[in-house]
C-alpha cells in the first residue's frame, strides 16, 4: 500500500480514519494497484484527499496531469472538479502507457468521470505545446506532475504558461526517498529533482513551497 513518505503504518491508519472515505473506484484502484510489480509509483490515499482539497481552494475546472498510470490522481481530481462543477469540468490527462493507463479507464468509468477526461497517449511535451500552440495558454486551474524526474522543467515551463494567474501545479516525489537530501547522489533524476525545486524557489512568476505529503510535493502557484 502507497503511504507518505515517512509515516509509521500507525499514522497511516489514524488518516484514513480522519480523512474523508475514499470513493470505492478510488479504494479499489488502489487496493488492485498495490498488488503490482510498479505499485510504488502510486500515490497514497492522504495525498488524494490532499489533492482533492487543493482542487476545492482553486475551484478548479480545468486541468491537467502528466502521468497518469493506474488512475488514482485523476480519478480523485476529477471526481471533485464534477462536484464542484457537474458540467463542463475537463481534465486532460498525459501518458505514454497503454497498458496502465487502461487501468486507469476502468477505475474512471466507475467513478463516472470518463466523460471529462481527455486522454492523450504521447510524449507529454508534445502534448503541452500543442495545447499552447492551439491557444489554450492561461485557461487551466490546476496541473499535476508526476513523470519522468529529467522532463520537469520542461513540464513547469509549460505548465505555467497554460496556468491562470492563481492557478497552481503540483510536483510530486520532490523528496525522492530522501536522496535528494544526499549531496553524492548526482543521478540524473535526483540532480533534476534538486535543480527544479531551487529554480521554483527563486522564480519571480511563482509562489513556491515544498511539503512532505507523499514523497515531497512542489506546490507553485501562478502569479
Amino acid at each position: 500500500m502507497s503511504s507518505s513518505f515517512g509515516l509509521t503504518p500507525e499514522l497511516v491508519r489514524y488518516l484514513a480514519q480522519v480523512n474523508p472515505p475514499e470513493h470505492p473506484a478510488l479504494a479499489r484502484c488502489r487496493e488492485e494497484t498495490s498488488r503490482l510489480p510498479m505499485a510504488r509509483m502510486q500515490i497514497s490515499a492522504e495525498q488524494g484527499a490532499f489533492m482533492q482539497t487543493i482542487v476545492r481552494m482553486l475551484n478548479a475546472k480545468r486541468a491537467f496531469e502528466i502521468g497518469v498510470f493506474t488512475g488514482y490522481s485523476s480519478t480523485a481530481t476529477a471526481l471533485t472538479m464534477k462536484e464542484l462543477h457537474p458540467v463542463g469540468a475537463k481534465l486532460l490527462a498525459c501518458d505514454i502507457s497503454e497498458e496502465w493507463t487502461t487501468k486507469a479507464r476502468d477505475y474512471w468509468r466507475e467513478a463516472q468521470v470518463d466523460d471529462l477526461i481527455e486522454l492523450v497517449l504521447a510524449p507529454a511535451s508534445e502534448t503541452l505545446d500543442a495545447r499552447v500552440a492551439a491557444g489554450e495558454g492561461g485557461q487551466y486551474d490546476l496541473g499535476f506532475i508526476d513523470a519522468d524526474k529529467t522532463g520537469y522543467d520542461v513540464y513547469y515551463e509549460r505548465g505555467l504558461q497554460l496556468l491562470r494567474k492563481g492557478g497552481a501545479m503540483l510536483f510530486d516525489n520532490m523528496l525522492w526517498s530522501g536522496r535528494v537530501a544526499d549531496p553524492a547522489d548526482t543521478t540524473p533524476d535526483t540532480s533534476a529533482l534538486r535543480a527544479l525545486a531551487h529554480k521554483a524557489k527563486a522564480d519571480p512568476r511563482v509562489h513556491a513551497a515544498m511539503t512532505n505529503i507523499g514523497d515531497g510535493v512542489l506546490i507553485c502557484v501562478k502569479k
